[in-house]
């Protein structure tokens, strides 16, 4: 297989053309010093006139008048450099994007071949050999500049939450990755698969950034109907009236706002399309196949990665997040829901009859208001007043413990 570098005829018309350029510079040259040998010009504006200084234009008069032409000309010309790369590395690289990295973009496929093949070439020559062996795509020029809104000054000003469809898994339906990531350095504090986004795993994505990082001063999401209500699609959405999501926002005093358009969404937009480019293939080079199994690769293996190299440094170096009890904040970012305790000591809940266990602080607990928690994992929780007394798995299986003081309701 020929190599993709230059043909004999491209590189014999190179060493043509160099030469030529060469001869002009020659020429110009020479006019140069005539000039000044004739006091037209004065030694500065004969550097000038060459684009050089006046101390290089003094070197190549002394070197013309000690060996003419043969003194200025370029010693390089007609020697192969010594820091060609050889053409048979050249091929290696290319069959390389052509068997198992075809379809990454020029970044991406450079990064893996500094990091995993011991390859030291610099980007734009990669990006050179794959547009002239036609295996990437020349990028088409870029329309009007917009600007962009500018990022908060410090990390914990405001998160961005947002859910993107995609087949993110070789081979396997479409799924949503969830994302929670911060406005001022554009780090990605939780990500994770899922068959649907919605409620459940809006609270999952803070649950794990709440923990880790503390409370934000805001969060910036779209207008699903798991985040706000409105009433009518396309005007504003109604803030008297809250999601689960909101209920759990206002009550750890985060302001919630909403995005009316995709360019509102610009950073978030932004950084899926990079995950929709780079996170699949990520997937398949791993052999990775299932959720489960993606998900704990996304948080012990690509977001650290990802993060150095994509996310940046704040503006101004403080923190505006709050440090939480992060028991507290499982019993807030979860779904609740009011009930009355039915005659059968049972409690209606999603198209299930949760059976109250007997308990030693009251016989039954029939026509008591009741709170019902369902938390991110899907598992179920009855607390009266703030008092749990009942705990239960996502089928309505009751989970048998002592009966215990529970967290504020």
């Amino acid at each position: 297989m020929s190599c993709p570098v230059l043909s004999p005829a491209k590189g014999r018309l190179g060493m043509r053309r160099t030469a030529w350029l060469q001869g002009r510079r020659m020429q110009k040259f020479r006019d140069v010093l005539r000039r000044w040998n004739g006091g037209d010009l004065s030694m500065m504006e004969a550097g000038e006139s060459l684009g050089m200084s006046e101390r290089q234009f003094r070197r190549y008069r002394d070197r013309y008048e000690e060996a003419g032409e043969d003194g200025l000309r370029d010693r390089r010309l007609g020697k192969i450099s010594t820091r060609r790369v050889p053409a048979e590395a050249i091929e290696e690289m290319l069959e390389l994007y052509r068997h198992r990295y075809l379809g990454w973009n020029v970044k991406h496929f450079h990064e893996h071949l500094i990091r995993d093949h011991d390859f030291s070439w610099g980007y734009t020559f990669i990006k050179t050999q794959l547009h002239a062996a036609g295996l990437v795509e020349r990028a088409k020029r870029r329309g009007a500049h917009r600007r962009k809104r500018e990022r908060k000054p410090c990390e914990g000003m405001m998160l961005h939450q947002d859910g993107s469809r995609h087949a993110w898994l070789e081979g396997q339906p479409m799924l949503d990755l969830i994302v929670t990531l911060d406005d001022a350095t554009s780090t990605i504090y939780s990500a994770f698969l899922i068959e649907e986004e919605g409620t459940a795993s809006s609270f999952q994505g803070l649950l794990e950034t709440f923990v880790a990082k503390g409370l934000p001063s805001s969060l910036y999401s779209d207008r699903g109907s798991h985040y706000f209500v409105t009433l009518k699609a396309g005007e504003a959405v109604d803030k008297s009236r809250l999601t689960q999501v909101g209920r759990a926002l206002r009550h750890l005093g985060i302001e919630h706002i909403p995005a009316y358009s995709p360019e509102a969404r610009g950073r978030s937009e932004r950084m899926f399309s990079t995950l929709q480019d780079r996170l699949p293939k990520e997937l398949a080079l791993a052999g990775i196949a299932d959720i489960q199994a993606a998900n704990r690769f996304i948080a012990q293996t690509y977001l650290p990665a990802h993060n150095a190299r994509f996310a940046k440094p704040p503006a101004v170096e403080d923190s505006a997040f709050v440090a939480a009890d992060p028991q507290q904040l499982a019993q807030i970012l979860c779904i609740e829901e009011e009930r009355v305790v039915a005659r059968d000591n049972t409690v209606a809940f999603a198209r299930m009859r949760l059976q109250l266990p007997h308990s030693p602080i009251r016989h039954h607990f029939v026509k008591a208001a009741v709170k019902v928690r369902q938390y991110p994992d899907g598992t179920l929780a009855v607390f009266h007043g703030p008092r749990r007394i009942a705990r239960y798995t996502p089928d309505g299986a009751t989970i048998q413990e002592t009966c215990r003081t529970g967290q504020a309701a």
